[in-house]
């Protein structure tokens, strides 16, 4: 499948090499188009693109990931320098952006392709999306919302999603964006 070459924000690479030093985190949120969104406008970010992680078919379509037979969710690669955003500060990004106790949905977008998910990339990744699911659970909990649904698990190969679905939002400013966050924010840990 042909990808741009550059982000359409930051006219980074989409695709590695990327440069040293940098480290990649997958994000499934809901819908991936306000999900990019939330994260290349962060500090630190060097490039994101929407993609699909976490089901069983190699290399599916929108089609394939939208019908549930692929397994997918529609998720957003990060690639961030440490030395200026922290990967436990992109986690309550990643938090306050939706609700994680949603199962199978987020808002009217229903469906396995929209569940939350954390695939992470090193066990200090790993270490650090279960202590802040576990807080944000907590803090959850006592403004009466159910459990944390969401997926973690280490991530699964990437497939990028057709280039029509990169940078989405920042091509069509008033395209939809069905995010919500629950107004909890996410202790600092």
């Amino acid at each position: 499948m042909m990808i741009p070459e550059r982000h359409f924000v930051h006219q980074t690479p989409l695709k590695p090499p990327f440069p040293a030093g940098l480290e990649r985190a997958v994000f499934g949120l809901g819908c991936f188009w306000g999900a990019e969104r939330r994260f290349w406008i962060q500090p630190g970010v060097f490039t994101t693109a929407a993609g699909y992680a976490g089901g069983h078919s190699p290399d599916p379509s929108y089609e394939e990931v939208c019908s549930g037979r692929s397994g997918h969710a529609e998720v957003v690669l990060v690639v961030f320098d440490p030395q200026i955003v922290s990967y436990r500060a992109l986690l309550t990004v990643f938090w306050e952006s939706h609700d994680p106790t949603q199962g199978m949905r987020q808002g009217n977008d229903s469906g396995s392709q929209y569940r939350s998910c954390l695939f992470t990339t090193s066990a200090e990744q790993r270490t650090a999306a279960a202590d802040t699911r576990d807080a944000y659970d907590k803090a959850l909990g006592k403004a009466g919302f159910p459990p944390i649904t969401t997926e973690l698990k280490d991530a699964p190969g990437f497939y990028y999603a057709e280039a029509y679905h990169q940078q989405y939002l920042a091509k069509n400013p008033g395209g939809y964006c069905g995010l919500g966050g629950t107004g909890v924010a996410c202790p600092k840990l």
